[in-house]
């Protein structure tokens, strides 16, 4: 039987939503106070979900305390007290909307998870608005 197991992270960060391609007006109307030239900041609560067969040497589906790292090592230490517009690369040309920073987390962790391992990311960008990838 497949079991999945779960960890949760936490990260404070600072982004502006805009489409350079777009005038100010548009920006302002499609994303509003998200948009803010001066950025804004969320406090951010990440879940990664790894599931799979537990191996029966040890019983684990995923060594817990090397995912806890992993994350800290490709999410935390980049994006935590960042601007992400301006400080994380993956978003020098893409909008850091929650859905690609999910997406964004999901590939750096997928680069180092065993492929036979299934993987979700949650990211709760505030309490009531979170996002899931893949969906």
């Amino acid at each position: 039987m497949k079991v999945s197991v779960f960890r949760k992270e936490h990260f404070n960060a600072a982004h502006r939503l805009h489409n350079p391609e777009w005038s100010e007006e548009k920006n302002r109307s499609v994303f509003g106070k998200c948009n803010n030239p001066n950025y804004h900041g969320h406090n951010y609560e990440l879940i990664v979900k790894v599931s799979g067969y537990p191996d029966p040497q040890t019983g684990y589906v995923c060594d817990m305390k090397w995912l806890s790292d992993l994350i800290k090592k490709e999410v935390t230490k980049k994006f935590d007290h960042k601007n992400l517009n301006l400080d994380v690369e993956d978003f020098k040309k893409l909008n850091p909307t929650a859905e690609h920073i999910a997406i964004v987390i999901w590939n750096k962790l997928r680069a180092h998870i065993d492929e036979e391992l299934d993987l979700k990311v949650t990211l709760y960008e505030t309490e009531r608005n979170f996002v899931e990838y893949p969906s």
